[in-house]
């Protein structure tokens, strides 16, 4: 016990992690309702097998909180949380549970894709029309013929924001999206596949305020959260609810220098600043489409499995399955991106799988969601007819606890098997 103890401080001092103690009992909320695995087919020890990877991603120190939701079926089969909410490195931390809201990051960019593909169903907007068309002053430096679709596809030409800019001008809309509009395009005809990690969304939110009249989330509101009952699922929080939020926390090894420098060429900032900021009341309360909508895991699994079963929610309508299949369409062959520096497969507005392994495991060539940052994937696999939400509040790039979220992933596929025969389903007219 004692060399177990001193190998656990030694990691976590050279990984940055959090202390983890060696019994887990009393730190992991479970929902009563998980439905049985054997009504899926599937052996009760394999599920459990998967929460059991979810908690050695815990004992790295690289997360203080996991909180996980994967439905099959529509079943839930899954939904647990463990850790620290908040305090993880105080002597009385708060502990997490399935009601605690996570800030998803990136994984925010596919509720915000979704949303616009909403204009489109309703022909408040068309995809292939210019940004322009909508939004006069985005023409400049070149854009002017940048489609709304290229934007979804991260192909818009404004995927980073400079290094002198301060960091509050996130919170404010107004000047964020004047920022955005000037910059100069990577390529006039949106060639240039490369991330758009915050810029996409300013461009997002003002899209819906000019064609609807309405703030983001008065938009999310009216069209997702309401309808589909969420607690959460907003972006930013009412000052009410600030106090429930999971702390963020920086974790891992300190990156080498080229690889800080190319974080900081997407997100804008150091990934410790973007923690530090993430913890503010400022970023708490902002509306940034890109980056900070707050979900709980069984939230970010009913959204996917809404799109699962082509945009309809407990008899409510929410897309029509045309806009589904709009938004989750492959847009090509795995491309090289100029800001991740490797080869991505896009939809308009969702990361793909791929095969022989890609960002959701290993033969995931259907599955589409989202990364968010870090190690945060939210996605849908409807050949495994599986919606997952996998949200964590450590971000670490490089860490101890890789192994494990492979195993994970790996597990995930490997459990939950192909179900349903997609030639059929593609060669079927919605």
């Amino acid at each position: 016990m004692w060399l177990k103890q001193q190998y656990r401080s030694c990691r976590n001092l050279a990984f940055r992690g959090i202390s983890v103690p060696d019994d887990l009992a009393g730190l992991s909320d479970i929902d009563p309702h998980e439905v049985s695995a054997s009504e899926q087919g599937i052996a009760q020890q394999d599920i459990d097998a998967l929460w059991g990877h979810a908690e050695s991603i815990f004992e790295s120190g690289m997360h203080p909180m996991v909180s996980m939701c994967v439905r099959r079926g529509g079943d839930v089969l899954l939904n647990r949380a463990i850790g620290y909410a908040d305090g993880a490195t105080h002597t009385q931390p708060r502990l997490a549970s399935l009601e605690t809201p996570v800030c998803l990051f990136s994984a925010s960019k596919a509720v915000s894709a979704m949303l616009i593909h909403k204009l489109a169903e309703d022909g408040l907007i068309d995809l292939l029309n210019p940004i322009s068309h909508y939004i006069p002053a985005f023409a400049v430096e070149g854009k002017a013929q940048i489609t709304v679709h290229q934007l979804l596809s991260h192909r818009a030409g404004v995927p980073g924001i400079p290094d002198d800019v301060p960091i509050d001008l996130l919170f404010d809309h107004s000047a964020a999206l004047e920022l955005v509009c000037k910059q100069p395009g990577l390529h006039k005809d949106g060639r240039v596949l490369a991330y758009h990690a915050i810029t996409g969304g300013f461009i997002q939110a003002e899209l819906i305020r000019v064609v609807t009249g309405k703030t983001l989330n008065e938009y999310l509101d009216e069209v997702i959260r309401k309808p589909m009952g969420m607690k959460y699922f907003r972006y930013g929080l009412d000052s009410k609810d600030h106090a429930e939020v999971a702390r963020n926390y920086s974790t891992g090894l300190p990156n080498l220098a080229v690889v800080d420098r190319q974080l900081v060429k997407i997100l804008g900032v150091s990934v410790s600043e973007v923690v530090d900021i993430s913890n503010t009341d400022a970023f708490l309360s902002a509306e940034i489409a890109s980056a900070n909508l707050y979900s709980t895991a069984e939230e970010a699994s009913r959204f996917f499995q809404m799109l699962l079963q082509g945009g309809e929610w407990q008899g409510k309508r929410i897309f029509t399955p045309l806009t589904v299949n709009r938004a989750v369409r492959e847009m090509g062959k795995p491309q090289f991106d100029r800001s991740l520096v490797m080869p991505m497969r896009y939809s308009a507005g969702m990361m793909l799988g791929m095969n022989p392994v890609g960002l959701y495991g290993p033969k995931t060539h259907y599955a589409f969601g989202h990364l968010g940052f870090s190690n945060i994937i939210c996605w849908a696999d409807p050949e495994r007819d599986i919606a997952v939400s996998i949200l964590t509040t450590g971000k670490p790039v490089i860490g101890n606890h890789l192994l494990s979220f492979a195993k994970l992933l790996n597990g995930i596929s490997s459990t939950l098997k192909p179900c349903v025969d997609m030639e059929y389903i593609y060669s079927q007219v919605l």
